[in-house]
């Protein structure tokens, strides 16, 4: 493909190569080949279902390293709400209060969403705020009609000039509301829950990836909460940001695989999705990593559930970790005999979920080692599963790669081709789903970060098609941030309950259980 110079010192300015785009628009062109699945990973075939005492056991080797490790948070923040609100949005484009009630309008649309929404409207943290507001802009407000207050109430929600919802960065907004009127956001209640577990010798760090132009209102609401959470937690919080990198952006294409072009005439840039964030994580330096999205959060009263299951995955990774450490030590003091590399070689199988290659026995001592090093020295993830009861989402495979390995893997449906029945029934059969629940340990064993941009599998990437001012468009998505960007790490998958699964996907999950107070 040929670029103009202005084309050239565009790309350039992103921080890009010609070649990077020129390898992009190759994938547009060549496509992306589909996961091979082998198997649903189920409990007892690469899923730990732990027994009460087990999972004692695990957090009592947290609780006893958690003070010799640097313990971090990793939150990727960087979305809006706009999706939180788009059953609203397609309500205010549609209704009109002169012309039908608003029961009329329910009834007719048959909207589960909407009727959830105004059923429910008193519940929202939000609710008093807004009739506060409304009460000002409208001082006739309360003699309204319902279906005039209902109509006016989602346009104050989302409305630029009023709260702006639909545009706020969605770990801001309110989230929970508890006595006294007290509203909390998904970015305090990070905090909160981040003491409990991801707290060294009373020092809490955590990260959030977010878009750099709401730096500021996250700095804000920092300044509001510090006082209150560190007094309450008894902990002082380190809080980083960071920004997805404009050179991890992709290169559109029409639906003929040629550059897509602005109406100015410059190529069309997009985000690369959260798999860019890799770049993100690679740049932190900690021990031990715990990552979870922004609106996966709980009321207080939940909390120390939550974070029980967060101090046993981490238990697990300090004992597979410490473990590991001893054999790579093991391996470069040269001290192996033979029943050690058998030993090795279990532990890999057992522990680890690797799988060994069939020609492993026929190697010689030498290359059995070489091969057992190479395994064993890679990042780890533990990462907690939850039982399948409908959620969309990713979750836990056995895949075999084209040189025909077989890993544990998260997958997410875009990548399984539907049209394959073999790969339709594997996916059918899944029993667990993942929530974004993982622990990750980054480090070798001489303390020496990882550079995890080389386990990457660029090829588990997205095509996904868009529209921009009407035109149709294909975009590239890198490979998700724990789907192909960890591909390459050494995976442990673990069960854990639903409780810790609450993400808010549409305004209506903050009516669920664990967002509620009472």
């Amino acid at each position: 493909m040929s670029f103009s110079k202005k084309d050239i010192k565009q790309i350039e300015q992103k921080g890009l190569t010609i070649a990077q785009v020129n390898k992009q628009i190759e994938m547009f062109k060549s496509g992306l080949p589909f996961t091979n699945l082998v198997s649903a990973a189920t409990v007892g075939n690469g899923i730990l279902k732990l027994t009460n005492q087990e999972e004692t056991y695990y957090t009592e080797i947290f609780n006893n390293e958690k003070d010799q490790k640097c313990l971090l948070k990793f939150v990727p923040a960087s979305g809006a709400a706009t999706r939180m609100f788009k059953f609203l949005f397609t309500f205010l484009e549609a209704y009109n209060p002169e012309k039908e009630s608003i029961n009329a309008y329910l009834n007719s649309k048959d909207n589960k969403d909407l009727y959830i929404f105004f059923v429910g409207l008193e519940k929202f943290p939000f609710y008093r705020e807004i009739k506060d507001q409304l009460n000002v802009l409208y001082p006739d407000y309360e003699t309204l009609s319902i279906s005039k207050q209902s109509q006016l109430f989602v346009k104050a929600m989302l409305d630029e000039n009023v709260m702006n919802y639909g545009n706020f960065p969605k770990g801001l907004l309110p989230f929970h509301e508890y006595k006294n009127n007290v509203i909390s956001t998904a970015f305090e209640e990070h905090l909160f829950e981040t003491a409990l577990y991801s707290s060294s010798s009373s020092s809490a760090k955590l990260h959030f990836t977010i878009s750099e132009q709401h730096k500021d209102k996250f700095n804000s609401e920092f300044a509001r909460i510090e006082e209150k959470v560190e007094k309450k937690t008894n902990s002082q919080f380190d809080i980083s940001f960071s920004y997805q990198k404009e050179s991890t952006d992709t290169i559109a294409v029409t639906p003929k695989d040629k550059p897509f072009r602005n109406e100015d005439g410059s190529l069309l840039f997009r985000p690369s999705g959260h798999g860019a964030l890799i770049e993100n994580l690679n740049e932190l330096d900690a021990d031990i990593i715990f990552i979870k999205n922004i609106d996966n959060v709980v009321v207080c009263k939940y909390k120390e559930e939550v974070a029980k299951h967060k101090k046993i995955l981490a238990g697990i990774l300090i004992e597979i970790q410490t473990q590991a450490f001893k054999y790579l030590e093991q391996i470069d003091n040269e001290t192996l005999n033979c029943d050690d590399v058998i030993s090795i070689a279990k532990f890999l199988v057992n522990k680890m979920n690797v799988k060994i290659s069939h020609e492993f026995e026929k190697y010689a001592e030498k290359y059995q080692i070489e091969y057992l090093r190479e395994k064993l020295n890679r990042p780890i993830r533990v990462c907690g599963m939850v039982k399948n009861e409908g959620e969309p989402g990713g979750g836990p495979f056995w895949v075999k790669d084209e040189s025909a390995n077989v890993s544990l893997q998260i997958v997410e449906t875009a990548q399984i081709n539907k049209k394959n029945t073999h790969q339709k029934t594997i996916l059918k059969n899944a029993t667990h789903f993942n929530p974004v629940d993982l622990v990750c340990g980054i480090k070798d064993y001489k303390g020496n970060k990882f550079n995890l941009t080389k386990y990457v599998d660029h090829k588990a990437a997205f095509i996904t098609k868009k529209t921009r001012l009407g035109k149709d468009l294909k975009a590239l998505e890198l490979p998700g941030l724990w789907n192909g960007s960890m591909a390459n790490w050494n995976t442990v998958f673990v069960e854990v309950p639903l409780i810790t699964f609450n993400p808010v996907k549409t305004v209506n999950d903050l009516l669920k259980a664990p967002h509620q107070i009472k």
